[in-house]
């Protein structure tokens, strides 16, 4: 009976989306405008890669995409300087706050799903797996351990060097609550960047690095770095960040959506119309191509349905600015704008 529904309510989302959105693949070739993206780095790649292949449709508009991290591209955003924001995260109540004070609404769309990938040197051979204690002990500011020997006596007197996103990340900003919590810091003797590829280029140079990104740019460098399964704290079994796992939530607390902001107000011109059109189309086939994992279809169905309706808000924090914890299926549903706002 359950799968019915499902499939019932998936039949109706589609039908709805299909009419609001225009079945096919008709775009104007003499569309003209632009549009302006920055944000994450890690969503950077499924962005970019539907600006380019937008281009080859209506090649008469000209789409840029920055890529100064989550936090970055929201400074931008929430005063109006940017259409889009890619976001590794959900929209946190600060930023939400500027926006309401400058006057942007936002309509708030997930695009795929990630898992951050810890990963290590190739000639690191004996780290099996990390707990998220383990990963406190290297990571947490104040801590003791400078050498693998000092995660675990029967590891080797490596020193242990750390290869970051920056603050502005996304990425940066879940793992840090993964691991830090809201009253814990990062330590900061750590080589930061918000360019993932310097991050993969220092990991696979250095014998005793340790570092984390999205898992595209972990599945394109396995011939470089290896990925260290990661101990789901519910069940206690070390899981490697797999599509599979990522979608099903066995990666976890590593399990994560990827966001695109639109500016409401950029969202009633045309060009910007389209161009979210096009990723609606083609994203989930372009965030695989990339790397990244689809999101299931009612997902992507209720953000086309939700686009539409130019619902704007978050779904992801209470009226009272606190963050809303869960599987994405749960808390991205279409709601009432009243609800959706959470203001």
């Amino acid at each position: 009976m359950f799968r019915m529904r499902t499939a019932l309510a998936i039949a109706v989302i589609a039908v709805v989306a299909s009419a609001a959105l225009g079945a096919g693949h008709d775009y104007d070739r003499d569309l003209r405008g632009s549009v302006k993206i920055d944000g994450s780095s890690t969503v950077y790649p499924i962005t970019e890669a539907v600006a380019e292949e937008f281009a080859k449709v209506c090649p008469r508009v000209r789409v840029t995409v920055g890529i100064s991290g989550t936090g970055g591209g929201m400074k931008r955003f929430t005063v109006g300087e940017t259409d889009i924001s890619d976001a590794s995260r959900p929209i946190k109540e600060k930023e939400r706050k500027i926006a309401a004070e400058n006057g942007i609404e936002f309509i708030e769309i997930p695009v795929a799903y990630d898992g951050i990938s810890i990963v290590v040197n190739k000639s690191n051979t004996w780290v099996d797996q990390l707990s998220v204690d383990d990963l406190r002990k290297i990571f947490l500011d104040g801590s003791p351990v400078t050498t693998w020997r000092d995660v675990r006596a029967d590891w080797p007197n490596v020193p242990i060097s750390i290869y970051a996103p920056g603050t502005d990340s996304g990425t940066f900003d879940y793992f840090k609550d993964v691991v830090a919590g809201k009253t814990g810091a990062i330590r900061s003797d750590m080589s930061v960047s918000e360019d993932d590829n310097v991050l993969v280029r220092g990991v696979a140079g250095d014998r005793g690095g340790i570092g984390f990104f999205g898992c595209a740019y972990y599945f394109e460098n396995k011939d470089k770095l290896r990925a260290i399964p990661i101990v789901n704290p519910e069940t206690r079994r070390a899981v490697a960040p797999t599509p599979e796992t990522i979608e099903n939530g066995r990666y976890a607390p590593f399990s994560r959506p990827l966001f695109i902001y639109v500016s409401r107000k950029s969202a009633e011109r045309p060009e910007v119309q389209a161009l979210v059109k096009f990723y609606f189309e083609y994203g989930p086939e372009l965030a695989e191509e990339v790397g990244y994992v689809r999101l299931p279809e009612i997902i992507s169905l209720r953000a086309m349905v939700n686009f539409n309706d130019r619902m704007t808000g978050t779904q992801f924090l209470t009226m009272d600015g606190e963050k809303i914890h869960g599987p994405l299926l749960k808390i991205y549903r279409k709601l009432p704008v009243s609800v959706a706002l959470g203001q």
